[in-house]
């Protein structure tokens, strides 16, 4: 499924802020690598929000 253009901006942002990853190297992955290292980072911040 092609993800949306807005979801893909969010997601950049997300990972820039939290992952401190530049914008042009999240820019040249694709919407697959993109939303990996998104579900990852997220995951890993819920599980640490429950400890």
């Amino acid at each position: 499924m092609k993800m949306r253009r807005q979801e893909r901006e969010n997601m950049i942002h997300y990972l820039m802020e939290m992952r401190k990853v530049s914008q042009e190297r999240l820019m040249l992955m694709t919407d697959e690598d993109v939303e990996h290292l998104y579900t990852r980072q997220y995951g890993e911040e819920e599980i640490y929000n429950m400890l």
